[in-house]
């Protein structure tokens, strides 16, 4: 199961799955676009199918879980930031819609499918983090703060299940650029948007992190991959990127 694969990393993670001869199930809120993922899955011999789905909305999810046969892998990837206020002046409406996005939702999934995780006796986790889940950087606050709770599910979690048989990974990017994270961040302003990646010569792709997704999840089942931090070779932190004109 993927969730945030509408677009994005969620999208490219779920085709390469489906190349490596998963059956994959999409979920996200956007069904048009979940079938349009799906029939390019479908086009290129693989198994896919689609299920709208609001990870916000816990009831949603549990009766989505529920329906489901089995997870052998689950993908929490829906998420994303909004805004980039600096935090005197930051909205706490877009706070609390990152944090329920990034955290809740990921809550609600985790706890909604891991029975059966663990029943399928070599589950495989995989949490999207962010670097932003480790260093803070201006107009970042929220979603910042978001990330740190991802992380703190991923890294807990690893500890609990200690001795279960499912794998816990955050994969944690830094600079990705994708069709929609800036421009949904900057509320659909194309010039703040593209401004993200002025000068950079090759910021990360969707392709790029779920190449790393896939490695990790078709580790043998005694690996776990705990955490994997991905960066382009021009960006050394969050407030190190090189630029060129």
């Amino acid at each position: 199961m993927v969730t945030g694969a509408s677009s994005g990393i969620g999208a490219a993670t779920a085709q390469r799955l489906a190349r490596e001869g998963y059956h994959v199930v999409l979920a996200a809120r956007r069904l048009g676009r979940l079938e349009q993922v799906a029939a390019r899955i479908a086009n290129s011999g693989g198994s896919a199918q689609v299920s709208r789905l609001d990870v916000t909305d816990r009831s949603q999810v549990d009766e989505f879980a529920a329906a489901l046969p089995a997870c052998d892998v689950l993908i929490a990837n829906a998420g994303g930031a909004l805004g980039a206020d600096q935090v005197a002046d930051a909205s706490a409406a877009d706070w609390l819609t990152m944090y329920q996005s990034n955290v809740l939702g990921t809550l609600h999934t985790v706890q909604a499918l891991l029975p059966k995780l663990i029943a399928s006796g070599e589950g495989t986790l995989i949490i999207m983090g962010s670097t932003a889940g480790f260093v803070a950087y201006e107009g970042g606050g929220g979603y910042v703060a978001a990330k740190h709770g991802t992380h703190s599910i991923a890294a807990t979690l690893r500890l609990e299940l200690c001795g279960q048989p499912v794998r816990v990974i955050e994969i944690a990017p830094g600079m990705v650029k994708t069709d929609e994270f800036a421009l949904t961040r900057y509320r659909g302003d194309a010039a703040k948007a593209a401004a993200v990646y002025a000068g950079v010569a090759e910021p990360l792709t969707a392709e790029d992190v779920a190449d790393a997704v896939v490695w990790a999840v078709t580790r043998p089942a005694h690996v776990n991959v705990d955490l994997m931090v991905l960066r382009p070779r021009a960006q050394a932190a969050q407030h190190k990127v090189d630029r060129r004109p």
